[in-house]
């Protein structure tokens, strides 16, 4: 009998899509970056603006993906989704990306374990508020993985949502740990609302607007 002697199964990827675009969100806003977005996530929640991304996308292989990532003049390198933790070969392309001397940033939910993830890559963790109706699916023990070059987005659709995360910022002391961005719904919570919150309560946080969607609105792959 003839056995066939097989070697490692090289490690893939379903990705959505893989595009060259200016960083919409969190401190690193404005930078050229190369978004790679992973298909499939476990939340749905009731804002999500990129549910194409829940089914739509190809099995391929990190090398590919690789390729692609250098074909664009920048270092930095947004890896996003849908949910990139529920892939677990991510933490593959992450660590192959951050040897080359990429900049990474992994964009959660904050829903899935945080522990795994390379120290290096910049963590961009979205607590999510009452609003989204997935509020039961943060996982806190996320909390403690943070690190100084991180950061913990809250996206807000009322009054009711920045007050919830105005308590957890303060009761938690995010802002002495890593950076706290605050993110309206885009067409639900007008900035300038959320701006005069956060000045009367002079809370330590930075409000971001979806830069991408100012300058391109929906339009995908931008």
């Amino acid at each position: 009998m003839n056995h066939r002697v097989s070697g490692p199964v090289a490690a893939t990827l379903r990705i959505n899509e893989v595009f060259f675009s200016l960083q919409g969100e969190s401190s690193r806003v404005g930078l050229p970056t190369v978004f790679v977005r992973l298909t499939g996530c476990p939340l749905r929640c009731r804002w999500c603006d990129t549910e194409y991304a829940f089914h739509e996308g190809a099995s391929r292989s990190l090398d590919d993906v690789f390729a692609e990532i250098g074909q664009h003049p920048t270092r930095e390198v947004c890896v996003t989704g849908g949910e990139p933790l529920a892939q677990p070969a991510v933490h593959q392309l992450m660590t192959r990306l951050l040897d080359a001397g990429y900049r990474v940033s992994l964009e959660t939910s904050g829903a899935l374990d945080t522990a795994a993830v390379d120290p290096r890559v910049r963590v961009v963790m979205d607590l999510k508020c009452p609003g989204s109706d997935e509020l039961e699916r943060n996982h806190w023990d996320n909390l403690r993985n943070l690190r100084a070059h991180d950061e913990v987005k809250f996206v807000l659709a009322d009054r009711a949502d920045y007050e919830w995360m105005r308590e957890v910022v303060l009761r938690e002391r995010l802002p002495e740990r890593c950076g706290v961005l605050a993110s309206p719904v885009w067409g639900e919570l007008e900035p300038g609302q959320l701006a005069d919150w956060l000045l009367a309560d002079g809370l330590p946080v930075r409000l971001q607007v979806q830069l991408h969607k100012v300058l391109w609105q929906d339009a995908r792959g931008r």
